[in-house]
């Protein structure tokens, strides 16, 4: 096809404005819009909008990115699988979430979508898709676990039956603080530098995973966002996101990816929740609910 540059923004635009208004309409607040240009001489050209809710009755914090960059190298954490591709120039764009709801009952959520595209001296532009989302509850529940699953199971059917099992064990893997050994929540889809389908093909899993998020994520919110909860599920609510920070900060391509190619740091950090603690090596109670998110729900299972 030609260039899907074009295509994939106008998607990507759709596609922030489809969600944000959605989670508005569950909070009762608006999203802050702050569109941003990269200044010139950067070593990033390019620009954005950056959507943020904060202080809602529903959603503590919530993000949700737009992006459109272009850089004259690709940096390290880009090529790692394509050093033939080391240096070239490059284009992505892409959009990204992170939810963080205040009710504890409610779990974070991460999406994202992306394409890159670089375009090496004397050689034909190649492009490539990422993207997926993935769930991470403080306190388990077991229907909440397969909807997600299977919504996600059902977005990747119509490319093929491999799709969601190897996306699932991708996301598994991606979404584990090896520093610790414990995987951040229940997982659900992740891939990326995908290529075998094509441009085209690319493209279209890239929307169906994208179309795909409200549909998981919103019927969730709704059955858990006006649950009784005390200072108990708080406090470990705010333990537990200290896990998020550290997998973003310590593990995360996509955050490594932006800091290091001089991306726009309020932007690339809009996944940090508002409040978090950290505790010396604290340990929930056997037989607790906070015990048991530890142990049926932060493992690899098939939730379908």
């Amino acid at each position: 096809m030609n260039d899907p540059v074009p295509t994939m923004r106008e998607y990507l635009l759709g596609l922030q404005a489809r969600i944000t208004s959605a989670i508005a309409e569950i909070d009762g607040r608006s999203f802050l819009s702050d569109a941003w240009e990269k200044e010139p001489g950067s070593t990033l050209q390019g620009s954005g909008v950056t959507q943020i809710l904060e202080g809602g009755e529903v959603f503590e914090r919530a993000g949700c990115g737009f992006s459109h960059v272009s850089g004259p190298r690709l940096p390290p954490s880009a090529t790692q699988h394509r050093p033939e591709l080391a240096g070239a120039p490059f284009e992505a764009l892409g959009v990204s979430l992170v939810f963080h709801p205040r009710n504890p009952y409610v779990p974070t959520v991460h999406m994202n979508v992306r394409m890159i595209t670089a375009r090496p001296q004397g050689g034909a532009a190649v492009s490539w898709f990422g993207g997926g989302m993935d769930l991470t509850p403080y306190y388990g529940f077991e229907e909440d676990a397969v909807h997600f699953h299977r919504t996600c199971a059902q977005a990747l059917a119509p490319f093929g039956d491999d799709k969601y099992p190897r996306f699932k064990a991708w996301c598994d893997d991606y979404f584990c603080l090896r520093h610790r050994g414990e995987q951040r929540g229940i997982g659900g889809i992740f891939y990326d530098d995908l290529t075998e389908l094509g441009v085209e093909g690319g493209l279209a899993l890239t929307r169906a995973v994208g179309d795909a998020f409200l549909h998981a994520y919103v019927p969730i919110v709704q059955r858990r966002k006006d649950t009784p909860y005390g200072e108990r599920e708080r406090q470990f609510q705010l333990y537990r996101r200290g896990r998020y920070v550290e997998f973003n900060l310590v593990w995360d391509r996509g955050t490594h990816f932006g800091l290091q190619s001089g991306g726009r740091t309020e932007s690339i950090l809009l996944s940090m929740p508002p409040l978090v603690r950290w505790a010396y090596d604290e340990r929930p109670a056997p037989g607790t609910p906070e015990h048991r998110l530890l142990t049926e729900f932060l493992v690899r299972r098939d939730w379908l």
